[in-house]
């Protein structure tokens, strides 16, 4: 403290974040449940409270033991939380028993806040987890919900306990089942299924939209469902729409199952800390790539200056879109004693070359920066010199119908062992003979850049 009584206390300067509440069951390991609800809404900026209603001792392996609690007891956290704050949403997760079940339905009965109920009623490996008079259970609390969110898995299950029938419905048609049953929006999830894509589709009274993005071929999905729904419900306790909460909450969990958390010895669990550790990082990426911008311009690369100018991107360690990908607004272009940035560094500025990063990280997620240059035969030469793996694609071959970043990303990485520092390819009509430079940080991609102006150098003298 500098100048007053050195003794004199600070006024505090409290903040009031809308709460939400989990009503779900323990997981020791940390991955689902309580745990994971706890964090996602923490992370969705929502002061997290928590009823838990059973016990489990597991970790990323499975489940050892399960202790399902008292129906008294949930009662009575439900009374303390919500005698004490203003819960602005809630989600439901693993209730155990049919008599956890009715509990929590008569305590949400005459709620004023939107309720998320996740139907935990099925295991990953198939198993169902409650009893049939569990699963009975569950229709009434579906009808509480603002919003019900089943795997297909589970879906199937609320609509045979429903209707008697065996028939596995479709997605469309229990979500409609579910929402014709009292509650306001269905979200059946597609993340348990087959195929390249996944499909959630979100049914209400008015409509029917369906989500999709491609599958991640992973293992850690434990927690997945879990930090669905809690996302969901913490935005709709900082007041957002439900479709527009859906949306953001679908995104988030795809980024958080694309960088799972490579913990225990089974196959992880999913981040939920993942969209903000990526917010975190952005003002460093902006940083770097502002940096290697400076460092080309004090280079002069005006030797490697493409018609087209020269990008620099830069993309955030879980970077999933271009609004990802930092560039420069414009290009690095040519002035008359060097070359300059047409303006200055953003996010989103740059689709072609930002989609190549992008494309490239599918196969190589470290890689986290790029640039592009023109191809002379001494910069070929330079290519040829260069003490790392370079990768060459014929723009000739391209399928009418590809994006070229995307087809030149596959043919060039995941290829071998060593992933190429640079992609090369001699143009076509109407399009210039280009070098891309990547690297994981902006040091390797600069070095690269200055083997090839020094080879350009040379050549030219």
């Amino acid at each position: 403290m500098t100048g007053g009584d050195a003794d004199a206390r600070r006024r505090p300067a409290p903040v009031s974040p809308p709460v939400a509440l989990t009503i779900a069951g323990s997981d020791s390991g940390g991955g689902a449940g309580v745990q994971a609800d706890v964090r996602t809404m923490a992370a969705h900026d929502a002061f997290p409270t928590s009823v838990v209603t059973g016990v489990t001792a597991q970790h990323t392996r499975g489940v050892e033991r399960s202790t399902v609690l008292d129906p008294a007891d949930v009662r009575a956290q439900y009374d303390a939380v919500t005698d004490d704050f203003a819960v602005g949403a809630a989600k439901t997760g693993m209730l155990g028993t049919a008599a956890v079940v009715r509990t929590v339905t008569e305590c949400v009965d005459g709620r004023s806040f939107p309720l998320v109920v996740d139907p935990v009623m099925v295991a990953t490996a198939g198993d169902r987890l409650l009893s049939p008079a569990g699963e009975r259970a569950y229709t009434d609390l579906v009808a509480e919900a603002t919003l019900v969110t089943p795997n297909h898995d589970e879906a199937a299950v609320l609509v045979e306990r429903g209707t008697g029938e065996d028939r596995a419905p479709t997605p469309r048609e229990a979500g409609r089942w579910l929402v014709d049953r009292g509650a306001e929006a269905a979200l059946v999830t597609g993340g348990h299924g087959d195929g390249d894509t996944v499909r959630d589709l979100l049914v209400t009274d008015e409509e029917v939209r369906e989500f999709t993005h491609p599958r991640v071929d992973s293992g850690a999905t434990h927690g997945s469902g879990c930090s669905l729904s809690a996302a969901i419900a913490a935005g709709l306790a900082r007041g957002a729409g439900l479709e527009p909460a859906v949306e953001r909450a679908v995104a988030f969990a795809e980024r958080a199952v694309r960088y799972p958390l490579d913990v225990g010895e089974g196959p992880g669990a999913v981040n939920p800390l993942v969209d903000r550790r990526n917010a975190a990082r952005e003002r460093a990426t902006l940083d770097a790539v502002r940096g290697l911008v400076d460092r080309f311009v004090d280079l002069d690369v005006r030797p490697l200056l493409a018609e087209v100018g020269i990008n620099v991107v830069g993309a955030t360690p879980h970077a999933e879109t271009v609004d990802d990908v930092a560039a420069v607004e414009g290009r690095i272009t040519r002035t008359l004693d060097g070359v300059a940035p047409n303006s200055g560094v953003r996010f989103g500025a740059s689709s072609h070359l930002a989609r190549f990063l992008l494309a490239a990280r599918e196969h190589e997620p470290n890689l986290r920066f790029a640039t592009n240059c023109k191809l002379t035969p001494d910069a070929e030469r330079g290519l040829d010199r260069l003490d790392a793996p370079v990768a060459w694609f014929d723009r000739s071959a391209e399928p009418e119908a590809a994006s070229t970043m995307e087809w030149a990303a596959g043919r060039s990485f995941g290829r071998g062992d060593e992933p190429p520092r640079a992609v090369a390819d001699r143009g076509a009509v109407g399009k210039e003979p280009m070098i891309r430079v990547v690297g994981a940080t902006p040091d390797a991609v600069a070095g690269t850049v200055e083997h090839l102006l020094g080879a350009v150098e040379v050549g030219d003298s």
